[in-house]
């Protein structure tokens, strides 16, 4: 738990709601800066500005890591490669061929991953009614997907699977935070997981890109407000209230309210690119909500 802090149960909640609308918006402007960014460039800056903030609260409610043995570093350089470094190149290329929609959708099956992932980890028994919770899901998503006009692996499909590929990203990196937490507060594995993922990214932006500062030269305005939004409130602030649930309410319980963020990724993406809405969208909406809610049911 958060040292020094202690929310009500009924804040956590606000919180999380919050910070669920914030997730839905933040696919939206993420979207945007890759039509005009570099991928690469996109993940990274958002990273290293995440990573700013969360040293500020590690700072001031977080705790010491100097416990830590050799096999905790280790965990930690693998946390941030699955849950930074991956997720966050698979995240910014999957926006940058597929929608906002779509995204939200494929997302939503977070919960779902993060289950199965940990139940092959720690030997958890997975429930029928949870099994039927993953098909359906999966059927809302395949819903939507599989019924785009010459619906085939095209450049909006193979988003789709780079946004799959991303909550993988972020499933496995999960396991390796679950086991951190048991040494360290949440606020401070979060704040050291993503400052060695900003490093891995700016490496790889220094490695892949000729000119890797000359999207931060040509930027305006617009893009380092979405910029800010992302890194700042979205992960950043995003991320320790996340801790904040996992820590008061159980990680079963707080995974719950990521079904809340297809919903307002959806409104959002038709809402700032127009993007078309067909019924197999409010099916599979349907589809991912209804499982996801059978999947994280106590």
């Amino acid at each position: 738990m958060l040292a020094g802090f202690h929310p009500k149960t009924k804040q956590v909640y606000w919180a999380l709601f919050v910070t669920m609308m914030v997730w839905g918006v933040n696919l939206s402007a993420v979207k945007m800066l890759t039509e005009t960014l570099d991928i690469f460039w996109v993940a990274s800056i958002r990273m290293v500005i995440a990573s700013s903030v969360l040293a500020g609260i590690a700072w001031r409610w977080g705790d010491s890591l100097a416990h830590w043995k050799l096999p905790d570093w280790a965990l930690l350089f693998l946390a941030a490669f699955f849950l930074v470094y991956c997720q966050q190149i698979a995240f910014a290329t999957g926006l940058s061929q597929t929608s906002a929609t779509n995204a939200a959708l494929v997302m939503a099956l977070g919960p779902m991953v993060s289950l199965s992932f940990e139940a092959l980890a720690f030997r958890r028994a997975i429930l029928p009614r949870q099994i039927a919770g993953m098909g359906l899901a999966l059927a809302g998503v395949a819903a939507v997907i599989l019924n785009k006009h010459n619906a085939a692996l095209t450049s909006a499909a193979w988003g789709d699977v780079w946004i799959f590929c991303s909550v993988l990203g972020f499933a496995l990196g999960g396991l390796c935070i679950q086991r951190l937490t048991l040494n360290a507060s949440p606020i401070s594995v979060s704040w050291a997981v993503h400052t060695a993922g900003a490093l891995m990214l700016c490496l790889h932006l220094v490695a892949a890109v000729d000119h890797p500062l000359g999207d931060f030269r040509a930027m305006n305005l617009w893009q380092w407000f979405w910029v800010g939004f992302s890194a700042i409130l979205a992960t950043g602030i995003g991320s320790v209230v996340w801790s904040m649930g996992i820590s008061t309410l159980g990680v079963g319980r707080t995974s719950s309210f990521i079904s809340w963020v297809p919903i307002f990724g959806f409104v959002f993406g038709v809402l700032v690119f127009s993007e078309p809405v067909t019924i197999w969208h409010v099916i599979g909406l349907g589809g991912v909500i209804l499982g996801s809610m059978w999947v994280v049911r106590r």
